[in-house]
């Protein structure tokens, strides 16, 4: 995979100024790159766009469940 002119941002609501939180790429055609912010040369997770819309809109509306 391509990543070479991926725009990689962070979430207006990380915390520690960032340190602790994924960074997303949403530029890219066909995939959504997700990586460690404390990582940015290690691994990236790559996301059909549908996918990654569905997990961002159940994240934030409270839909993931957690362990119970």
């Amino acid at each position: 995979m391509d990543l070479t002119g991926a725009v990689w941002r962070k979430s207006t609501r990380s915390d520690n100024g960032g340190a602790t939180c994924v960074e997303v790429a949403t530029n890219l055609p066909g995939v959504v790159g997700v990586r460690d912010s404390k990582d940015r040369r290690g691994p990236v997770l790559a996301f059909p766009p549908a996918a990654w819309r569905a997990f961002a809109h159940a994240a934030a509306t409270g839909r993931l469940a957690g362990p119970h």
